[in-house]
This record gives C-alpha cells, sequence and structure tokens, in this order.
C-alpha cells in the first residue's frame, strides 16, 4: 500500500449546493453568456485541478508525473520514449524527460537504451509505478463520483462542447 487510507479520508469533501459562478466570484452580471462561460470554465478547470493536487499530494506525485505514469500504463509492456510521452501529456509545457528524471528516482519507471537507436531511451513503466496506479484507480474513481449529478448524456454533452470550444 502506497498511503495511509485514514490521511485520505480526510481528503473527501460532501457535496456543496450548487451555486452559479456568479454568486461564487461575487459578480452579479457579466458582459455576456460568453464571458460567463468563459470564467465559468477557468474557475471550474482550477477547482478540478485543486481537488486532483491534493489527492495526489499523498503519494508524492505531481499531476504532470501521473500523467506519464497512466500513458506509459497504456503502454505497457511496450516501452515509450520521451517524445512518445511529450506528444500525449495533457499539458503541453510540460518537461517530460524532467518527470521521467523525477519518477525514475521514486523507481516508478525505468530507462534502458534502444536497441533499434541507440540515440533514443525506452521507458517503461516499474511493476511498483502500476500497483500505485491501481491503488490510485480506486481513489481517482471515487473522486468522479464529483460529477454523478450529470446524466450520462450530460456529460457526453459537455464533452462535446469542449472539444467544440477547442475548435
Amino acid at each position: 500500500m502506497f498511503v495511509n487510507q485514514q490521511n485520505l479520508k480526510t481528503h473527501h469533501k460532501p457535496f456543496k449546493k450548487q451555486m452559479d459562478i456568479g454568486e461564487i466570484i461575487h459578480q452579479k452580471s457579466f458582459k455576456s453568456a460568453h464571458q460567463k462561460a468563459v470564467l465559468n470554465i477557468m474557475y471550474t478547470g482550477g477547482w478540478l485541478q485543486l481537488e486532483q493536487t491534493q489527492l495526489l499530494r499523498f503519494y508524492e506525485i505531481s499531476a504532470q508525473q501521473y500523467n506519464v505514469l497512466r500513458i506509459l500504463r497504456g503502454r505497457t509492456p511496450a516501452p515509450a520514449t520521451v517524445a512518445y510521452i511529450q506528444e500525449r501529456m495533457l499539458d503541453r509545457m510540460s518537461n517530460a524527460s524532467r518527470l521521467v528524471d523525477k519518477l525514475e528516482v521514486k523507481e516508478l519507471v525505468t530507462r534502458e537504451p534502444s536497441k533499434l537507436d541507440r540515440r533514443q531511451t525506452n521507458i517503461f513503466i516499474t511493476n511498483k509505478g502500476l500497483g500505485m496506479l491501481q491503488e490510485m484507480d480506486v481513489l481517482i474513481q471515487g473522486e468522479e463520483t464529483r460529477f454523478s449529478h450529470l446524466t450520462e448524456d450530460e456529460a457526453h454533452q459537455l464533452s462535446d462542447l469542449l472539444d467544440k470550444l477547442r475548435g
């Protein structure tokens, strides 16, 4: 077990009553519905990021390191290169090489020279890394209950609208 389960119980917070973004940021009116939507997306993105950061701190990894581990698990048993990881990062500004260095120190990933291309290094997730992700999956799934007040159709609609926004 990677984390004290008792400490995690203090992380979970009960749902608060639904509040309009105007109430939360103490703004009575907006220039347009688009401005309100932009502010709501920014606020909600920050809120989700904070929730994830608070959960990941129990494992002493960052959201970016968690992302690298998930990418590597999806590639298992095949190796990945730093370039492969970088292309799939949620935060494109992350330094994948530095993140892999930190995960290697924690023994969550290993590196070995590529047999096909000596200029490349193959990166693998370790059994320790897989075990930690497996433990975290249960907790992350619990965090996803924050979306349980959305129907399946509403969740799809939200995802589609976000995709549309990015054009």
